[in-house]
């Protein structure tokens, strides 16, 4: 890639770099441990994974590392992702899950409105803020963020072909997507710290959300065991075989998909993307093994080995963030924070309304504004037992990302007088 031949960051070299963000895994979770003194008073305010992910947003940021220009974030995205979200379902409990009711589905839904709404108010408001900042075509950059945002990546693309976006506009406003999404995603991760404190304000029912961890705490405790060698590599072997086996069937079906004619706009949902199928197939897998003797390798500790991956790819997230990315529009951070404090203010207000728990807030936030990649991660903050929750939701942001950016789209061009 020629991005990593003229990357001026001090480490270059993907293996140093992995090993730094391993280093800084270790650090953080040694620290965390500790039962007094000044860490065990840090971590009451900060919580632990969400120093995960921000400290290799630091180390990119002032130059140690340059996260876009390594290749351990696509590494993390398309072989740990998937081998974590078969370990996290292969130990989940389908009838728990349905049980959880349809507030998960309704609070996913408010959060696809939030950033429709979330748009149009931060648009007018940066009109009277600053004008210059959304004159011209910023309308256009705004809705690769919008299919970002409902949706992912396939449907970021897609708006900026629908909408001609310009790859200088589109690169400013891709660092807007990456900047304010992992910020809300520390606030969510860190709500997630506070989680019973918050339900407890808000008279919101967990009952079921704690029937659904308590079932899993119990299955684990009933075949908890020290795992044997066989164990092990066993769970690896089913972690990462079947995370081969769904880039083997993805690979030729978006192939078949790709050849089928336009006319039938299955890229509107996403069904062109490889990343789809992929966390499609993993989940799949995962959760059919959930219903056989595979299952029992929970007790060795399968979702254990899930987390690490999962933390893995946490710090491979924030390694994407630069805050200086912004220097020749800085106000459009502006914009962007304005629009994701809009849809969070739509949330938290739903949320009160109907009583719903900050879970179902926080992982239906998520699983728009950050998608199968990264709802998954707010969601077992909250319990490993609750990944596969955050996985479904995020999935769900694809066949809704084109239709409600590309509405999205429309009203900004009538409100830029387009």
């Amino acid at each position: 890639m020629a991005i990593a031949e003229t990357s001026q960051a001090l480490i270059t070299n993907d293996k140093v770099v992995f090993g730094l963000l391993a280093a800084t895994l270790g650090f953080v979770f040694w620290s965390s441990s500790r039962p007094t003194g000044l860490w065990q008073r840090f971590y009451t305010f900060v919580p632990s994974i969400v120093l995960c992910y921000l400290l290799p947003a630091a180390y990119n940021t002032f130059g140690l590392i340059d996260g876009h220009a390594s290749g351990l974030y696509p590494m993390a995205r398309d072989y740990l992702l998937p081998a974590a979200l078969v370990l996290f379902c292969l130990s989940m409990d389908v009838k728990g899950i349905i049980r959880l009711g349809p507030k998960a589905m309704i609070m996913f839904v408010v959060g696809t409105l939030g950033v429709m709404v979330g748009a149009w108010v931060a648009f007018e408001a940066m009109k009277v803020i600053h004008p210059a900042t959304v004159a011209g075509e910023t309308w256009r950059g705004m809705t690769t963020i919008a299919g970002s945002w409902i949706g992912g990546g396939a449907n970021q693309a897609a708006m900026k072909e629908v909408f001609e976006v310009d790859a200088t506009l589109f690169g400013q406003f891709a660092a807007v997507d990456v900047l304010v999404a992992y910020v809300w995603m520390a606030v969510l991760l860190f709500m997630a710290s506070r989680a019973p404190a918050i339900d407890r304000w808000n008279k919101a029912d967990t009952s079921a959300i704690e029937d659904l961890k308590q079932r899993i705490e119990s299955y684990q405790a009933q075949h908890s065991r020290i795992p044997t060698l066989t164990d092990l590599i066993l769970i690896l072997a089913i972690g990462f075989g079947f995370t081969s086996l769904a880039h083997f069937l993805a690979e030729p079906l978006v192939a078949w998909i790709t050849s089928l004619p336009a006319e039938w706009r299955l890229r509107d949902y996403s069904l062109d993307s490889l990343f789809f199928w992929l966390v499609i197939l993993a989940t799949t897998f995962g959760v059919a093994l959930s219903f056989t003797r595979a299952r029992e390798l929970e007790g060795a500790g399968a979702s254990k080995f899930g987390s690490v991956m999962l933390y893995v790819l946490i710090a491979a997230i924030g390694m994407q963030m630069d805050l200086k990315s912004l220097a020749d529009k800085p106000l459009l951070l502006l914009l962007g924070l304005i629009w994701i404090c809009v849809h969070a203010a739509v949330m938290l207000l739903v949320a009160r309304l109907i009583r719903a728990p900050v879970f179902f807030m926080a992982v239906g936030s998520q699983a728009n504004i950050g998608g199968a990649a990264s709802a998954p991660v707010v969601a077992s903050a909250f319990h490993p037992a609750l990944a596969p929750v955050g996985v479904l939701l995020g999935v769900c942001g694809y066949a809704l990302g084109t239709y409600g950016a590309y509405i999205t789209g429309i009203v900004l061009r009538m409100l830029a007088g387009g």
